[in-house]
């Protein structure tokens, strides 16, 4: 199941203004001092641009998109406006904070290929009832769709693992006509792992029953000679 509509039109589409930038090199860092962050915007029909944005507009619109969600793009002095995709955000390895941002530009009338990240919904009865821990070892499916057609997410179901041997693969899963999956349709979204109680109190016997079996098999160390002697016989 596809969690947004597909086909909307741009108006619906989150939007950003961005700036030109004369700055560029290592004098960006100025920029980030100030309270701004150097971004390019390349692509479909148009030179690279070297822009920039404040930085408390980007981090508002970054949540809101991630990398598959087109934005509507425009830029100060120029008309019109461009359909875009994030493609790289760089961070601060320690501070986290948004040092650059990278905008691809796309034909709306073309496909693209775009990794949609996959939810799961429901409650698998084997977590609830038999105590095992939801895995879910695909998190995104790589699509293939027009750009204004790309699904925000995919919801994944998982209401039928009612036992440990269970799965949900891709092939499960229902997409709209429009968007074509290119990830493998066998790969596996979510199972249900055992619980790891009932592993460890299965190896707790079978080391009890080895100790036991070890002590059965033991010849008396003590106790008078007699004993001593029937044992050695």
């Amino acid at each position: 199941m596809v969690s947004r509509t597909q086909g909307e039109a741009s108006m619906d589409t989150p939007s950003i203004t961005l700036s030109p930038r004369t700055v560029t090199g290592k004098k960006v860092k100025q920029l980030r001092r100030e309270g701004v962050v150097p971004v390019h915007v390349y692509g479909w029909d148009i030179d690279p641009m070297s822009l920039q944005v404040a930085v408390q507009t980007i981090n508002k619109v970054l949540p809101t998109v991630g990398s598959n969600i087109p934005l509507t793009v425009e830029i100060d002095g120029r008309k019109g406006e461009s359909v875009c995709f994030v493609r790289e955000v760089q961070r601060h390895p320690v501070t986290d904070v948004v040092l650059h941002v990278d905008f691809l530009r796309v034909n709306v009338s073309r496909t693209i290929r775009a990794d949609v990240p996959i939810v799961l919904t429901g409650n698998a009865p084997a977590v609830r009832d038999g105590g095992g821990t939801l895995l879910q070892p695909l998190q995104t499916v790589l699509v293939e769709a027009l750009p204004m057609n790309v699904p925000a997410s995919i919801q994944a179901d998982v209401s039928g693992l009612d036992d440990f041997e269970k799965g949900v693969y891709l092939r499960d899963l229902t997409m709209d006509a429009n968007v074509t999956a290119v990830t493998d349709l066998d790969e596996m979204i979510a199972r249900v792992a055992p619980p790891r109680v009932e592993e460890e109190s299965v190896v707790a016997e079978e080391l009890e029953a080895g100790e036991e079996g070890a002590e059965e098999g033991e010849a008396p160390t003590g106790g008078e000679p007699e004993a001593r002697a029937k044992a050695e016989r």
